[in-house]
Formats: C-alpha cells, structure tokens, sequence
C-alpha cells in the first residue's frame, strides 16, 4: 500500500490554516464516516470507503452542471461497499448515475481512479486526467504486467533491498478495459468545460507523475487531490511509473500552489480548509527537516544505502514493525529524498546494485549539514 504508516507523514494540523469543514473533521476525529454534504449550491463531497486503511475514506466531488447533469472529481476505491456508497451519494444530490456526464481523475492511485471501470458499465461519462498517469491504465497484457513486475524489482534491488522486499510484487493498479481509452488528456492550465463552472486542470507532479488539482477561481475553490492535505503529507515515492525526481517535482508544485490565491481547498482526504500558503510552507519546512535528517544519517554510516538509510531514520512506527509492503514504500520515499540531496550537491553516489551514498566531502568543514540543505532550497522552485 501507499497509504498507511510509512507512506504519509502524520504531522500535527497546521495552527495557520482555517477549518472550513466542521462536519468533516469532527467525524475524522470521532474516526468515523462524515455525511454526504452540501458544500456549496450544487456542490456535493461524497466519503468513500478505504478498507483497512487509517485514511478511512477518500471525499468524491459531484458537481451540478448547468445542463443537469453531473461532474465527478474522482471516484473512489472498488469494493462493493464503495460502490453502494457512490451510487447512494450520487442520489442524494437528486441525480442518477445516468447523469454522470464527466469524471476528471485527480491521479492514478485505486482510491481515486479504482471505480471509473465499474462506472462505465451503467454510464459512459467523459473520462479525463493528465497523460502521465493516463498512459498507465490503458489496458495491459499478462506480458506486459509481467514486464512491470520484473523492472520494479531489479529497481528495489538498486536501492538495496532484500530479497524477501525486492521480490513481493508490483502494487497492481485498476486499469481501464480492453478497448476504453481515456476521453480527454488534461494539461496543465487546461479548461474544463462544464458547463456552469469556470474549473481549470493545475498540474501538479510529485504524489504521482500526473496529480491534478482543479481550480475555480470564480467558486473560490479547488480541488487538491492528494497534493495538500490539512495534517499529513502525502507519500513522495520513486517507482517505475514517476518522474525520475518526483520530491523535486512536488517541491517546485508546492511552490507554485503557493501563490494560487486565497481558494477554500476540497482535498481528497480528512477535511476542507482554507489557508494554501499556510499549508504550503508547513509542508516545505516539512521535507526540508527530512532531508536533514536523511542527510546526517549518511553521515554517520558512508557508503550506506537508501535501505540502510531508510532503516537509520525515524518512521511513525518503529521500522521493525512496518509490514513489507510499508517497508518498500518507506525504502522508495527515502530514496527520493536522496535524489534531491544529490541534485543539491550535499551527498553523491557510487556503486551499481546496490547504490552507496556518502556526503561530499566539498562541503566546508564548519558547514552544518543542516545549514546546507536549508540554504540549497532556495532553489527548490527550479529543481526540475
């Protein structure tokens, strides 16, 4: 999994942003369901179960057109409860699933594109989300899955992992049927065009290679996906299907989000709020600790690797209980943070399979390892 323990850092809420959704945070409190609400005239949060995740729910967003039909903004994980509770959501906005005219995916994760399958089989709504995710779930042959599992392990096996971690399988995503291909390959700044709503795709790479948010500057809203949450940070991870520096490429979008203006953000988890640069600079402080601490641990152990390193800092459990699942996800967020930290000069890399880590023996020797990092993320917002 991608979500639990490892894969989302578990902060405390940020004291400068505003809660705006009261109902939302009192029921994740009270670790249970929120209620399909009403958040604004004509726009509805749907809560969709997560099974056996600490998230609990992802929150779809079912929006009137001006036409009477209905947009959705994701769709939620594929069980049958999950269905039951889309399907009933969707009627308590006063529309049927004939009315579903689009979905916009904000990224390519089950718990939020893992129902779009099950939805064409009533519907044929128009499908849309960024190529970068897109071009992973069109339809793939036995060969080709098989093709995808061996890559992501001799990748695990590059970073240092051991056989029993390196040889248990490639998450499998859910995936389009034979012969469905996504309608519409959204860009970044691209209009929507639902009628009724002035939204506009905002991409913003990092969560995953296509994450999108969605804007409505006239609303006042948008929609944030997994890329800013209220509590915790999403999970950066390197994988076979990301950008070859995805925490680059989250920092430079988080800097970006940063001046998107005053919008109420409807993110895909917990709770709605307002406060985006709040937000987004609790979240760079966020990473570039993470990186400090990464890079101290390699300077305590030269030559290790992002295995050792994921093993020598500090997780939201002890490492030795993390499942092998968590323990792959935690090794392949470690290992981001240590393609920044090279990118930035403070630590350089040798070896093949695995790879071995040092600092850089040009840093001054009165020159904090902390001190380096902060002052290299000046330049964060040109890392790509």
């Amino acid at each position: 999994m991608w979500r639990s323990v490892a894969p989302w850092s578990d902060q405390m809420m940020s004291t400068s942003i505003v809660v705006t959704g009261h109902r939302q945070r009192e029921a994740w409190v009270r670790k249970e369901m929120p209620p399909v609400e009403e958040v604004r005239p004509g726009l509805w949060s749907i809560p969709v179960l997560i099974p056996e995740n600490p998230l609990r729910y992802i929150l779809v967003y079912a929006l009137a057109t001006a036409d009477g039909r209905l947009a959705l903004i994701d769709t939620g994980w594929n069980t049958d409860t999950g269905w039951k509770m889309l399907v009933d959501g969707i009627h308590s906005t006063g529309h049927d699933l004939a009315d579903v005219s689009h979905v916009f995916v904000t990224h390519l994760h089950p718990d939020h594109f893992g129902l779009v399958p099950r939805l064409l089989e009533p519907t044929d709504p128009q499908l849309a989300m960024h190529n970068a995710d897109a071009r992973h779930l069109r339809f793939h042959s036995e060969e080709e899955l098989a093709g995808e599992f061996v890559a992501a392990q001799e990748d695990l096996r590059v970073l240092g992992a051991p056989t029993d971690v390196a040889d248990t399988g490639l998450l499998e995503f859910v995936r389009l049927p034979g012969g469905r291909t996504m309608d519409v390959e959204l860009d970044d700044d691209v209009p929507l065009n639902v009628p009724g709503w002035n939204l506009r795709a905002v991409w913003t790479p990092g969560h995953t290679a296509g994450h999108l948010c969605f804007a409505d500057d006239d609303a006042g809203v948008i929609f944030t996906g997994d890329h800013l949450l209220p509590r915790i940070s999403p999970n950066v991870s390197t994988n076979p299907f990301q950008t070859p520096s995805p925490l680059a490429d989250y920092l430079t979008s988080l800097a970006r989000t940063e001046h998107i203006g005053d919008l109420e953000a409807m993110p895909s988890h917990e709770y709605r709020f307002r406060g985006l640069a709040d937000r987004v600079t609790d979240l760079l402080s966020h990473h570039e600790e993470r990186l400090t601490e990464i890079a101290e641990a390699i300077w305590n152990q030269p030559g290790a690797t992002a295995w050792d390193v994921t093993r020598a800092v500090t997780w939201s459990l002890p490492f030795s209980d993390l499942s092998i699942p968590l323990s792959r996800v935690a090794l392949r967020e470690t290992n981001a943070h240590l393609l920044v930290l090279e990118a930035r000069g403070i630590i350089s890399s040798t070896g093949h399979e695995p790879v071995r880590w040092t600092v850089t023996d040009t840093r001054p020797a009165d020159h904090s390892i902390e001190s380096a990092t902060i002052e290299s993320a000046t330049t964060r917002g040109t890392l790509r």
